[in-house]
C-alpha cells in the first residue's frame, strides 16, 4: 500500500511493514487502525552528539560512542551489583557500566553492534561511562546518524522500537491531515499551545528537545481537556436534564433525626449535612462524594440523609461493596433506629423462597424504608415505589454503569462514600462530576494507633506482646495476603498460619478464620462470635479492609506488609481504634524493595489518610490507585496527573467554560471536539443524548 492510500481507518495489517502476525502483536498494544499509530506515543527521545572515536575520548565530556560489544560482565556480588560491558571500535575499547542492571544480561550480548552515550569519567585510571543510554543496531545495519535521534517506542519481544517507528514514519505525513483542530488560533496562542497536526509532526519526529516538549504540552492538554470536558457534561446532563424530588428539611425533621444518635456531631458532620441537607431540598439531583479516613463517622451523615427522605415519605438503599460490610452498616442502622417506625431490611445473597418475595414485595410498595445490600440491589426483581436516597460505600470499588443502575430509572439523589481519601488530582479526574465534602476530625473518644515495621525475626516478641493484651481481653486481627499458600512458599497465607497460630502460638485462645472461599452464613458466624468476643484472634485476609467495626480489637498483624499498597494498609489499620484504648498495628515484612520499605515507614509515621492518600499517589501512580475504566474514563496515553497538575487545572477551566458557553456542542467551532468526544467515550459516561 502506497502512503497515499492509507486513511485513518485503513486496518493496520495493509499498512507498509505489517501484514497479519504483525498486526495480531499491535492490536495487543492497543493499535488496530492507522490513526491509532499517531497516539501510539514514544516513551523517550534522543538527541545525541554525533560518535566519536574511542582514541578520541576525553573525560568529563558526554559522547556518542559506537562499536561492537566485545565482552560482557555481571558482578552480582559487588555493592551495588552492576552490568559491564567493554565495547570496541577500530581505534580502542571503552568501559560502559550500568548499576544494579542484571535486565541487561542476555539483552546486551558479546557480537553486537551498539550505540551508547553518557558522560565519560576517569575510575581506576580508566576511561569509562557509567549508566549510559544505548541502542543495539538491528541486523546487519550500518551505524548512522538516524539511529542516534529521535523516538523509542514501548516494544515487545517479538516487534522492536525501531520496527515500530518505521511503520509510523511510513504512514505519518498522510495520517497528520486526518488530525483536526480543536481550537482557535486565538486561543492557542493565549494558552501557548501549537497546533494539532504539528504536536503529533514533533512527537514522533522531533528535530530537538524543544519541540518534544511543544508537543507533549499541547497533546497532554487535549487528553485533559476531552475528559473535562465530558465530565462537564455529565455534570451538566444530570442538573439539566434529570429530575429528584425535593427533600425538605425542617427544625422538627432535624431535632427528630439527631435525637436517634447518643452523642453530639461533630462539626465536620454538621458541616458536611448542611451542605446534603441544600443538596436534597433542590429537585437537581445531589451527586456528591463524601470523603472521610477510617473511622470519621461517615455512616452516621449517610444515616441522617436516608433518614431525611424517610421523613418526606420516601425511600432510601445503601449499597456497599462485600455482604460484610453491609451487614455492618446493616447492625450500625439496627442500633440507632432501636424502636423507631422506619422499616428496615438487609438484601442478602442467600434469602430465597417466600421470604426474598415478601421482601421485595414490601420495597415495591414502599412500606419499607431502608434498603440496605450489595450488588444484589442491582437485580432486576428489586424495584422501588418511590427511591429518593441512594449511598453507595467505597464507591470506588463500583463501576460507574453499575451506580447508574441503582437507579432504577428514576433520578434519586445520589451520595457516595469513601474510606480512602483521594487526592485532589484524582478527584479531579474519576470524580470531577461530583460535589466534594470532607470529615476530617474523627469523632472524640478515638485511641491513638501506634504502628511499628518488623521484621520476621521480631515475631516471637510481638507474640509475646500480643499474647499479653489478650489475657487482659483485648481482641486482635492477623492479616495475610494469600488464602493458601503459593508454591514457593514465600508469602504466608491465612489457612495455614490460622493452624500455626490456633495449634503453636496461641492455643490457650480462641482463634477465628474468615476469608472469601467460606459462604456466606460461615462468614457472618465468624464475625458474630468475634464482635461478641468469644474469639479472641481473628485470621482473615483483606475481606476485613473496609467497614469491620469491634471497638474492642486494639491489635493488628498484617504479615507480607509490603505486598500491600499505602492505602489499603490505612484501611486495615482502620479496623482497630474503634475505641478510646491504645492501639497497635504491626507491619511484619522482610523486602529490599525501596519503595515497599517507603511505604512501610510512612504508615509508621502519619495516620493521617490525606497524607498517606498523596504518597501513594507519587509511589504508584495514578493508574494503580482508581482505573480511569471505573469511570467510564479512558486511560491516560500521555498525560500525568500528578506532574501535569497546572495543565489539568487549565483544561478543567476551559472545559467548564466550554459546556457552560455550548452546553450541546452545537457551534461549528466544536464540532471537531464533540466528534472526539463520542470517538473517545462512545456512551460509557451517557453523552450520546448531548454530544
Amino acid at each position: 500500500m502506497q502512503p497515499n492510500d492509507v486513511k485513518p481507518d485503513t486496518p493496520v495489517q495493509f499498512l507498509k511493514g505489517v501484514g497479519p502476525a504483525r498486526a495480531a502483536i499491535l492490536e495487543k498494544l492497543g493499535i488496530k487502525i492507522a490513526s491509532d499509530l499517531l497516539e501510539y506515543y514514544p516513551r523517550q527521545w534522543y538527541f545525541a552528539p554525533e560518535p566519536v572515536k574511542v582514541a578520541r575520548l576525553l573525560p568529563n565530556h558526554t559522547v556518542t560512542l559506537a562499536g561492537i560489544v566485545e565482552s560482557t560482565d555481571f558482578q552480582v556480588f559487588r555493592r551495588p551489583p552492576y552490568f559491564e560491558a567493554y565495547i570496541t571500535d577500530d581505534t580502542g575499547s571503552c568501559r560502559a557500566i550500568w548499576f544494579n542492571a542484571r535486565y541487561l544480561q542476555g539483552k546486551i550480548n558479546v557480537g553486537q553492534k551498539i550505540i551508547v552515550w553518557g558522560k565519560t569519567a576517569v575510575y581506576k585510571h580508566q576511561l569509562q561511562l557509567a549508566n549510559p543510554k544505548f541502542i543495539i543496531v538491528e541486523d546487519d545495519k550500518e551505524i548512522s546518524a538516524d539511529d542516534l535521534s529521535g523516538p523509542v517506542y514501548p516494544a515487545t519481544a517479538d516487534l522492536s522500537s525501531g520496527q515500530i517507528k518505521k511503520i509510523i514514519h511510513y504512514s505519518l505525513d498522510n495520517l497528520l491531515q486526518s488530525a483536526e483542530e480543536f481550537f482557535a488560533k486565538e486561543f492557542l496562542k493565549k494558552s501557548n499551545l501549537i497546533e494539532r497536526k504539528t504536536a503529533y509532526q514533533w512527537i514522533h519526529k522531533p528535530e530537538d528537545e524543544e519541540q518534544v516538549a511543544k508537543a507533549k504540552r499541547r497533546l497532554k492538554y487535549d487528553e485533559l481537556f476531552i475528559m473535562q470536558t465530558a465530565l462537564a457534561l455529565r455534570r451538566y446532563k444530570v442538573r439539566h436534564f434529570e429530575k429528584a424530588v425535593p427533600l425538605k428539611c425542617t427544625d422538627l425533621i432535624d431535632s427528630r433525626i439527631r435525637k436517634r444518635f447518643p452523642f453530639l456531631l461533630t462539626a465536620d458532620q454538621d458541616k458536611v449535612i448542611e451542605e446534603i441537607v441544600v443538596d436534597l431540598a433542590k429537585d437537581i439531583p445531589m451527586n456528591r462524594l463524601l470523603q472521610g479516613d477510617v473511622g470519621s463517622g461517615k455512616t452516621v451523615v449517610a444515616l441522617y440523609a436516608a433518614l431525611l427522605a424517610i421523613a418526606n415519605k420516601q425511600q432510601a438503599a445503601i449499597m456497599a461493596p462485600t455482604e460484610i460490610l453491609a451487614e455492618q452498616h446493616f447492625i450500625n442502622i439496627e442500633r440507632y433506629l432501636r424502636n423507631s417506625s422506619v422499616k428496615r431490611v438487609l438484601i442478602k445473597g442467600g434469602i430465597t423462597g417466600q421470604e426474598r418475595k415478601d421482601i421485595i414485595e414490601d420495597i415495591k410498595s414502599g412500606d419499607t424504608n431502608i434498603v440496605v445490600g450489595t450488588v444484589a440491589l442491582l437485580q432486576e426483581d428489586i424495584q422501588f415505589k418511590n427511591l429518593a436516597v441512594v449511598v453507595i460505600d467505597e464507591q470506588h470499588k463500583f463501576g460507574v454503569l453499575q451506580r447508574a443502575s441503582l437507579r432504577k430509572g428514576t433520578t434519586p439523589h445520589c451520595l457516595v462514600m469513601t474510606a480512602t481519601p483521594i487526592p485532589r488530582t484524582l478527584a479531579m479526574t474519576a470524580f470531577g462530576d461530583l460535589d466534594v465534602s470532607i470529615i476530617k476530625t474523627p469523632p472524640p473518644g478515638r485511641g491513638q494507633v501506634i504502628t511499628r515495621y518488623i521484621t520476621h525475626k521480631d515475631l516471637p516478641k510481638a507474640y509475646e506482646f500480643i499474647r499479653e493484651r489478650l489475657k487482659a481481653k483485648k481482641q486482635a486481627f492477623f492479616v495475610y495476603p494469600r488464602i493458601v499458600d503459593s508454591e514457593n512458599g514465600d508469602v504466608k497465607a491465612a489457612i495455614s498460619e490460622y493452624e500455626n497460630l490456633s495449634k503453636r502460638i496461641f492455643p490457650e485462645f480462641k482463634i477465628g478464620l474468615l476469608h472469601g472461599q467460606m459462604t456466606s452464613d460461615e462468614k457472618q458466624k465468624i464475625m458474630a462470635e468475634f464482635r461478641a468476643g468469644r474469639i479472641n484472634c481473628l485470621v482473615s485476609t483483606v475481606l476485613i479492609e473496609v467497614g469491620i467495626d469491634v471497638p474492642n480489637a486494639t491489635i493488628m498483624v498484617i504479615e507480607n506488609a509490603d505486598r500491600f499498597g499505602l492505602a489499603q494498609l490505612h484501611q486495615l489499620r482502620g479496623r482497630i481504634a474503634r475505641s478510646s484504648s491504645r492501639s497497635y498495628c504491626l507491619l511484619v515484612a522482610q523486602t529490599e524493595n525501596e519503595i515497599a520499605r517507603n511505604r512501610l515507614e510512612i504508615m509508621t509515621r502519619s495516620n493521617d489518610g490525606f497524607e498517606i492518600a498523596e504518597n501513594d499517589l507519587k509511589l504508584r501512580g495514578p493508574g494503580e490507585l482508581l482505573s480511569a475504566r471505573q469511570h467510564g474514563m479512558p486511560d491516560f496515553k500521555i498525560a500525568n496527573i500528578i506532574e501535569d497538575f497546572e495543565l489539568l487545572t487549565l483544561a478543567r477551566r476551559d472545559a467548564f467554560e466550554l459546556v457552560e458557553a455550548d452546553p450541546f456542542l452545537k457551534l461549528a467551532g466544536h464540532k471537531n471536539i464533540r466528534t472526539e468526544l463520542l470517538r473517545r467515550f462512545s456512551d460509557s459516561v451517557g453523552l450520546a443524548d448531548i454530544a
